[in-house]
């Protein structure tokens, strides 16, 4: 179950990223933050931001509108 969703289309490198961890610091452990972003770059800074913070990074998936959408288990 989702508990939260951020929408960071549109925002560069580090934006997201940075969202993701403030989103991340509201959860209680075993929350699930979602988020989409449009930068590229994004599977390897959430598994590196996943890998840093020991959170768990539940899945990265393509969109089909070319955006990308990340499930983040806070552990």
């Amino acid at each position: 179950m989702i508990t939260q969703s951020i929408d960071a289309r549109g925002l560069n490198c580090p934006i997201p990223v940075i969202k993701a961890r403030q989103g991340i610091q509201d959860l209680d452990v075993g929350q699930t933050l979602e988020i989409f972003t449009s930068d590229p770059g994004s599977a390897r800074d959430f598994d590196a931001l996943c890998r840093a913070s020991g959170d768990k990074l539940l899945s990265s998936d393509n969109q089909d509108d070319g955006s990308f959408r990340f499930l983040i288990e806070k552990t």
